[in-house]
This record gives C-alpha cells, sequence and structure tokens, in this order.
C-alpha cells in the first residue's frame, strides 16, 4: 500500500468564538487607513490627518468628490451632488471593504 492512501488530512477544527466582521481599509497614496465602524470615509481620511476640502458632510454640493480607483462605497443617503463612476464622496459614503483613493495628504 503506498504512503499517500495512509495519511489523513487533519480535522477542522471547530470554531471556538465568533469572528468579528473585519473593518474596511482605505487605501491612499500615503498608506491604508483603518476606517471605524459607522465612520464616512471623510472621517477616516481627517483621523489619520488628511485635509480634504469639504462643505457640507451630506453629499449637497460635491466638493469633496474623490478620484475611486479600486473598490465600492455605500452612501446610507443619496447624494445631491452628481457622482461619476470611478469617484466618490468622501464626506457621505462608507467603504464597502477595502476601496482605494488617489488622494494625499496636503
Amino acid at each position: 500500500m503506498s504512503d499517500a492512501t495512509n495519511t489523513l488530512a487533519p480535522a477542522p477544527q471547530p470554531a471556538t468564538r465568533q469572528e468579528a466582521p473585519q473593518a474596511p481599509l482605505v487605501h491612499t497614496r500615503d498608506g491604508t487607513l483603518l476606517a471605524h465602524p459607522g465612520e464616512s470615509v471623510l472621517e477616516t481620511l481627517e483621523r489619520h490627518g488628511h485635509h480634504v476640502e469639504f462643505q457640507c458632510r451630506s453629499g449637497y454640493c460635491g466638493a469633496c468628490r474623490t478620484p475611486l480607483l479600486a473598490g465600492s462605497v455605500h452612501y446610507p443617503n443619496v447624494p445631491l451632488a452628481f457622482v461619476s463612476p470611478g469617484e466618490c464622496l468622501p464626506c457621505c459614503c462608507k467603504p464597502v471593504g477595502a476601496i482605494r483613493l488617489d488622494i494625499k495628504k496636503g
């Protein structure tokens, strides 16, 4: 009998605790930022020292419009400012998983 037939794969271990959902990541030209649950992309950027132009924090004006290079965002309320494919309004959107923005501190 060959060794391959005598080898057993290890049995899967039962989960002892429920895994918490992983916080979304916001990738910028300066590095990777960890988003806190429930905060907007703008709040994440500000907490990490980014200065983003904004006026409303509600999606009305579009002043914070930022290129969204990868990933997707969710708008809890539909913004009134126009949002083209490949961009987002950080003031009022939340990351869905990891996103990549074309933004730099400054």
